[in-house]
């Protein structure tokens, strides 16, 4: 059913105007939650540091998590002193906490393990991103901006500035869910679009992706892909677009013998040990759960470069708050 939606949502065919009135419903009580926010029933709280959101209007994966880690590796090279904040979704537990690069992933999350791990940066998550801000900067005092790991139609959190992240498909057919992938209607205020695809739907910033020339072990070891061909090759991808992955592998030379689709968050409870003769390739995002079951397998990084325009125009926001 979920990749009959995911077709559905990319034209207003059958499935997907049988879905519109429950569209209509759907955006009913988002645009009452909004204008509950802006007469001030419901309150937004502040952290007390500028709050940066990288969020998208459409569901499923984006691109969210490679933007957030370019952007605090980007702020950190200008020497700012950021934070990030995430709910953590797909975690077992429920308490504010914060990540290390020793958490287990099913505890804080994979997604923000990930950016802890490739940034150093400071990491909390929480159902509350207010309680996850205000632990981060209770922790980590000299913190002088947050970014929040998703969380645009998160109205509870005030955000002082907001990025928008898109991939090939645009905004679908432009229907809200179920009967298309948007939470919230398009176009809608946001201070920069980021497209992550190869095929912009419409104006905004872009960037490059592509995968690192060589894959890690669990150990920290690097191998080169290239030193990998005439090997049996299993792919592997728990990420909201799988087959993203694969054609990048293929796209840098490496043609796996079987690609294995699973879904997003998946935990690898039920994964059976592939045999030593065969390299196992994941993402870097599922590394952490698989390396548990599979130790040898090998975590392709996936470079991600949003053009220096995005940047110039990042620096330009986030300097006009100082003043």
């Amino acid at each position: 059913m979920a990749l009959d939606l995911q077709r559905a949502w990319l034209e207003r065919g059958a499935l997907a105007r049988l879905l519109w009135p429950l569209s209509l419903l759907f955006g009913a009580l988002a645009a009452l939650r909004r204008t509950l926010f802006r007469s001030g029933l419901l309150r937004s709280e502040r952290a007390g540091v500028p709050v940066l959101i990288v969020g998208n209007v459409v569901a499923g994966g984006a691109g969210k998590t490679p933007s957030v880690i370019a952007i605090v590796r980007h702020l950190q090279a200008r020497g700012v002193v950021v934070g990030v904040i995430s709910r953590g979704y797909g975690r077992s537990t429920g308490d504010c906490r914060e990540v290390l690069a020793s958490s287990a992933p099913d505890e804080t999350g994979d997604e923000p393990l990930l950016i802890r791990r490739a940034t150093g940066a400071p990491t909390f998550v929480a159902r509350k991103r207010i309680e996850a801000a205000r632990a981060l900067l209770a922790a980590h005092p000299a913190t002088r901006l947050i970014v929040s790991d998703d969380g645009l139609q998160h109205l509870a959190l005030a955000r002082d500035v907001e990025i928008c992240v898109f991939d090939d498909r645009g905004v679908g057919n432009g229907w809200l869910l179920p009967a298309g992938p948007l939470r919230e209607p398009w176009p809608r205020h946001c201070d920069l679009v980021l497209h992550t695809g190869d095929r912009p739907a419409f104006a905004g910033f872009r960037a490059h992706r592509a995968l690192a020339a060589d894959a890690v072990g669990s150990q920290g070891g690097k191998v080169r892909l290239a030193t990998l061909a005439g090997r049996r090759i299993v792919a592997v991808a728990a990420i909201a677009k799988p087959q993203g992955f694969f054609d990048m592998l293929r796209a840098a030379g490496v043609e796996p013998a079987q690609c294995l689709a699973l879904p997003d968050h998946h935990d690898f409870q039920d994964w059976v040990p592939v045999d030593a003769g065969t390299a196992v390739l994941c993402t870097e995002k599922d590394a952490a759960k698989l390396w548990r079951v599979q130790p040898d397998a090998l975590a392709v990084p996936l470079v991600f470069e949003p053009e220096a325009e995005f940047f110039r125009a990042l620096d330009a926001k986030l300097s006009s708050l100082d003043g």
